[in-house]
């Protein structure tokens, strides 16, 4: 039903019951229940000795399957949300069906000791703005990692996720067939959301979620226009232990988390995109019709002070080929009438502060820099860049992330290749 429901893509009604709303309470209906409760993550620790007691642990993956319901409120930042659109109506809701799949690392391996109550995975979606003849109806695909912050209980805990991914779908601004929609530019966006819930552990295998989260879709300035869609809301689902593993047949295991050799590590990372521009003409900002190459790398000695953070400081190289881009006459409008400056024009070499929340599979970076050897212009001010680091092997990783400008200026994607060197951090599939 999912599946079909995708097909069509997603052609719901806000003013009617949801079919996205309809397979979710279904399907809540069908989960097979469990009568008999067996709460298996019981884990206490020991600050003083770095020891840790599991009890009722199964050995091996956990796989679990979820589904959700995100009821959402757009935030409406631009006029087309307050009616000027073709239907004359204000664009305030969202709703979205998800479906999931996460695992969990190994039982009695270093990674589930250290990140416990962690599973990572892949979720598919489909969202509804109630506005498809001009939004779209967007499918997508992303992926996921969730943690408890705070156990309360056996039963009860205090869980946050991170969504990143691409959403399809969309149909985009275009001058004469969709003139409105000036807050999607591309038919592709990247998707971002962050969820803060609780979890009960209602049986021996199914969980219940609840909470609120926070979306965002753009398209990190590649095309225009680029205000994006925000939308903040609930979410409520249900989560299924699909794992081989029998709770009732678990024994207890004492281990003792091995001392973190705390370390300087050295991250190398080059990076590459395109962007567009928004050039100012006498004061006001117009928007370039030319897409212009980014290319950039960094240096990073980070200090790692344990399994989950880093902090240091990096040296940041940069060739923006929009930097310091003029017009002379707009008003012709055509692409001779841009103009790009002498190349030491559009380089830069800065410094910047990083810090690194590091978990299994995945590393989430912010990082807060200036530029100190510059010509001016536009790279003026500080930068700031948030970072998705995704490992291929032990010390090499994909880079992905997005560099803003004095905190609120859109300015250009980062995508590309790193490697830690002097990486002394113990594997997590050890045992």
């Amino acid at each position: 039903m999912f599946f079909s429901y995708a097909q069509n893509r997603c052609r719901v009604s806000v003013k009617k019951t949801s079919p996205v709303l309809i397979y979710f309470l279904l399907t809540c209906l069908l989960l097979p229940l469990s009568s008999k409760a067996v709460y298996h993550d019981k884990i206490y620790y020991s600050n003083e000795t770095d020891t840790i007691a599991l009890r009722e642990k199964p050995m091996g993956f956990t796989h679990q399957i979820g589904m959700e319901f995100r009821p959402a409120r757009v935030i409406p930042s631009a006029p087309f949300y307050k009616q000027a659109n073709i239907s004359g109506l204000s664009v305030t809701q969202s709703q979205s069906g998800h479906l999931k799949y996460s695992f969990a690392l190994p039982e009695g391996t270093l990674g589930s000791y250290a990140f416990p109550n962690t599973h990572q995975g892949i979720g598919l979606a489909c969202y509804d703005f109630g506005h498809s003849a001009e939004l779209g109806s967007p499918i997508a695909i992303y992926l996921f990692q969730s943690s408890a912050i705070s156990r309360i209980s056996s039963r009860f805990s205090l869980d946050y996720e991170w969504n990143f991914g691409l959403s399809w779908g969309w149909k985009p601004y275009d001058p004469q067939t969709n003139p409105n929609n000036v807050v999607v530019g591309s038919g592709v966006n990247a998707y971002i959301n962050l969820g803060l819930y609780f979890k009960w552990q209602l049986a021996r295998r199914i969980a219940m979620t609840s909470g609120i989260d926070f979306s965002h879709f753009s398209n990190g300035n590649t095309e225009f226009p680029n205000a994006g869609v925000n939308a903040s809301g609930l979410k409520i689902g249900l989560i299924y232990d699909v794992s081989k593993a029998d709770p009732k047949n678990q024994k207890t295991d004492n281990s003792t988390i091995p001392k973190f050799p705390r370390h300087i590590s050295y991250d190398a990372v080059v990076f590459g995109a395109w962007r567009r521009k928004g050039v100012d003409f006498f004061g006001a900002q117009v928007a370039s019709p030319l897409k212009y190459p980014v290319i950039g790398a960094y240096f990073a000695p980070m200090y790692n002070w344990g399994y989950r953070f880093r902090t240091g400081l990096s040296l940041d190289a940069i060739y923006d080929g929009s930097a310091n881009v003029y017009t002379k006459d707009y008003i012709i409008g055509t692409q001779q009438d841009f103009f790009k400056p002498s190349w030491e024009r559009q380089v830069a070499l800065g410094f910047s502060a990083r810090a690194d929340y590091m978990m299994p599979i995945f590393t989430i970076g912010i990082g807060i820099g200036s530029n100190v050897a510059h010509k001016g212009g536009d790279f003026r001010g500080t930068y700031e860049a948030v970072v998705l680091k995704i490992k291929t092997s032990r010390s090499s990783f994909l880079h992905i992330g997005y560099n803003l400008k004095n905190f609120n200026e859109p300015n250009y994607l980062m995508l590309g290749l790193g490697y830690t060197f002097n990486n002394r951090t113990p594997s997590l599939l050890s045992r």
